[in-house]
């Protein structure tokens, strides 16, 4: 009896190599969410300072040894600043593109499933992306007021329609699949089909929506700040962080230029994993990237 040996995989550390080498700027987006998110995180350590400290002898600082980014209009280190700020400004993105995406795929898969349920919350949908996502978020936080909850939720309600239109669309394209209609004629639970069958095949375009989701929620909670109606205004986030300084920006342009460099490098990035994620994920593209 011959024994038959199957290939071995190449290890770990060498297949993240040659990934990375295939797409490059993927991996540098993975690199730049990586280190955002780490100094984030270990703010404290990174920073060793108070990013609410106030010293008025060291009012508009310039960059230099003593505060890195430079100081505010009440001395505090901005470089302390904008790393504690990724932490409320990520998080927001985080909590508020996970709401979307939960309630979204909930809607789709209704919607794509049952045409009475289609009919109705469709139009509540439309309805929704017909606001404009600043105004809608700025009219909820004015009204319910400033605090994490009310900022997630605020952020999260535009984003709903998009999903659930996303979501919608797959399960009513795969809803026809041959292994779909045979799962149906086992007399299979509705339900159990929409969850073992259906949802499965939508996680892939779902991600992508995630990161752009992820995204728009940062920008949008750095709008919000901006215009202040975000959190208090000695909570440091990146919108904060450079509505401080706006009224400051030709005397100490770096009160806005570091905060806001932070802000642009982590949504671009946030965007570009989006894209390769894309492009990985579709089939359609990927068919075309093989050699012929």
């Amino acid at each position: 009896m011959t024994h038959i040996e199957t290939p071995s995989r190449p290890p770990l550390l060498r297949r993240l190599a040659s990934g990375a080498v295939r797409q490059p700027t993927m991996s540098i987006a993975v690199l730049v969410l990586v280190l955002v998110v780490l100094s984030a995180m270990f703010a404290g350590l990174i920073a060793g300072t108070d990013p609410l400290s106030i010293s008025p002898r060291d009012r508009y600082t310039a960059p230099g040894a003593e505060f890195l980014f430079g100081s505010d209009q009440y001395g505090r280190d901005i470089f302390a600043r904008v790393l504690h700020g990724g932490q409320i400004s990520l998080a927001v993105g985080v909590l508020a593109a996970s709401l979307a995406a939960v309630i979204g795929t909930l809607a789709g898969l209704l919607a794509g499933s049952f045409r009475i349920v289609d009919a109705i919350l469709m139009r509540v949908m439309d309805g929704l992306m017909a606001i404009p996502n600043i105004l809608l978020a700025v009219a909820i936080v004015s009204l319910v007021g400033p605090s994490l909850l009310s900022i997630v939720v605020a952020i999260c309600i535009p984003e709903i329609p998009r999903v659930a239109r996303l979501i919608r669309a797959m399960v009513l394209t795969l809803r026809e699949e041959p292994y779909v209609f045979a799962a149906i004629s086992m007399s299979i639970p509705r339900w159990k089909v929409v969850l073992r069958h259906i949802l499965p095949g939508c996680l892939a375009p779902l991600a992508v929506q995630f990161s752009y989701m992820f995204a728009a929620a940062i920008l949008t909670e750095a709008v919000l700040g901006f215009l202040g109606v975000g959190f208090p205004s000695e909570i440091p986030s990146w919108g904060n962080v450079i509505a401080d300084g706006k009224s400051a920006f030709q005397r100490a342009p770096w009160c806005i230029l570091f905060p806001g460099l932070f802000l642009s490098v982590t949504v671009l990035a946030v965007n570009v994993l989006g894209d390769s994620l894309r492009d990985r994920l579709d089939p359609r593209l990927a068919a075309r990237r093989r050699p012929s």
